[in-house]
């Protein structure tokens, strides 16, 4: 999986650098099967003149082969809860994205297989 990390209002420490892949390293695990994977993280820091409440912004978007397509976006009052969240939030996507993708699949395969047992069934008669 390729990782690009852009900052916007923020500098990119080696610190926070290091905390964006370590929580990735989930997402990765799940595209292990696909290492054309892409995923971008935004990181931001969306007032200059405030110093309380939602002043920190996440953003991950990650494309790969086969459709995958998930965008989240969290603000959070703390740059690293906000990759945290953000973080859960594509996994809760790519999870569910999967399950509806096998659960299009088994449908399918039911239904061909209804019919290939209502064709066989009026062919013997």
């Amino acid at each position: 999986m390729n990782i690009h990390i852009k900052t916007t209002n923020i500098t990119l420490t080696d610190a926070i650098s290091d905390y964006v892949n370590k929580r990735l390293d989930k997402i990765e695990k799940l595209t292990s099967d696909d290492p054309s994977t892409q995923c971008d993280v935004e990181l931001a820091r969306t007032t200059t003149h405030h110093n309380k409440g939602d002043i920190f912004k996440a953003e991950i978007h990650l494309v790969g082969a086969n459709g995958l397509n998930i965008y989240a976006s969290i603000e959070g009052e703390d740059l690293y809860g906000a990759v945290d969240q953000v973080r859960d939030a594509v996994v809760r996507d790519f999870t569910s994205t999967r399950k509806k993708q096998s659960s299009r699949i088994r449908r399918g395969g039911a239904r061909i297989k209804q019919m290939m047992k209502g064709l066989w069934s009026r062919g013997a008669n």
